[in-house]
């Protein structure tokens, strides 16, 4: 997209979201780790200040992160452009993320070794694994996937969103609601739901679910949704408010002190399709929307530009920069658990920020970060 059509509060979400992902990454570092600094299998809140500031700055803060990146490809890309193919939509998205992606999935594979910080076995052995998901020093990049997934489908429901009516689109996203609630349902009252069984994976709300839903609700917001800047504020606000608010009570409430359990335990309601989760992504865009500049600040436009090499390299930077400001005792760190968090995500950001300026300037660079 060139600069003079760049819509101006897509940047400033592509800044913050970017944002929110270190600090979402920040966070894990107090209630669970493994070698890539990322949250592992099992979880255990050290102290009652990290059960707090944790639940704060990932689940309360945070952690919409993920679906504001999905609704804003959406948002951007539904429907295509008028006689673009679907072979065209293809060619121009996966030219642009596709060799990025798959440079630094072998930079995480073999750059550590350079400090010693993982073994020539596991290196190949994420080698191997490299043809069918990320490597084991790279858990961040699980996100591709389902992007790679939207990017997939975009082209099969973009006639359908170009001829479909408000009403049309609210059915499938009551659909889509609906099918945010099976994670609970599997876990609080039956394990398998609405036609699951070990023969079969695939629920009936299986093509309602997902991150389609929040690309439907994207030109839902974009096409339909008319409300005034005063109503966008008041409606955006509150639903952000609400369902981050679960979403930190979620947390909270689980993650008792020096108590260890499965992560998929504590994270109970930190899926990014969850009720609480839409809910408040679906109110932040809404306050982002109303931003009336008619340009952004240069640094704005500039780090949004680089926002996805960024977020590609972060974890080089992050895993020790937590690590140098934790100290080796994660219960108590060198800082204070409330400045360690956002710290960490601060001098992380200002890190890829830089270096990811430093590569736009060579020849090339879109190859190496978008």
């Amino acid at each position: 997209m060139q600069d003079s059509k760049r819509i101006v509060f897509i940047d400033y979400i592509r800044v913050i979201a970017c944002f929110l992902v270190m600090l979402v990454h920040a966070s894990e570092s107090f209630y669970a780790g493994s070698a890539s600094g990322l949250a592992g299998d099992e979880a255990m809140v050290p102290t009652e200040a990290a059960r707090f500031w944790v639940a704060f700055y990932d689940g309360f803060v945070a952690r919409t992160c993920v679906p504001l990146f999905m609704i804003v490809s959406a948002f951007l890309l539904v429907p295509l452009k008028p006689g673009q193919s679907m072979g065209d939509f293809y060619k121009r998205r996966f030219k642009r993320i596709l060799p990025p992606f798959i440079l630094f999935l072998l930079l995480y594979t073999f750059l550590p070794l350079a400090w010693d910080g993982m073994t020539w076995e596991q290196s190949l052995a994420d080698l191997r694994l490299l043809p069918f998901n990320f490597p084991s020093m790279a858990g961040h990049l699980w996100f591709m996937y389902p992007l790679i997934g939207l990017y997939l489908i975009i082209p099969v429901v973009s006639p359908w969103l170009e001829k479909a009516s408000a009403k049309d689109e609210r059915i499938f996203l009551g659909f889509f609601a609906l099918s945010t609630f099976i994670p609970w349902i599997r876990r609080f009252i039956v394990g398998e739901v609405w036609g699951e069984a070990f023969w079969n994976g695939f629920n009936a709300l299986w093509y309602c679910s997902g991150y389609l839903g929040y690309l439907v609700m994207a030109h839902y917001i974009r096409v339909h949704l008319d409300w005034s800047r005063g109503r966008k504020l008041w409606v955006g606000w509150t639903c952000f408010l609400l369902g981050s608010l679960f979403t930190l009570w979620a947390f909270w409430m689980k993650g008792v002190p020096g108590v260890s359990m499965p992560t998929p335990d504590i994270e109970w309601a930190w899926e990014f399709c969850m009720p609480n989760l839409v809910i408040s992504t679906f109110g932040l865009f809404l306050v982002f929307s109303c931003i009336r500049q008619k340009e952004a600040p240069a640094l704005v436009t500039g780090i949004a530009r680089r926002s996805y090499g960024m977020y590609l390299m972060h974890m080089f930077f992050l895993a020790p920069i937590s690590g140098w400001i934790i100290g080796g005792d994660v219960a108590n760190p060198a800082v204070p658990v409330w400045l360690a968090i956002p710290l960490t995500a601060v001098l992380s950001y200002l890190c890829c920020a830089l270096t990811a300026k430093l590569i736009s300037l060579l020849p090339g660079s879109k190859w190496i970060i978008g």
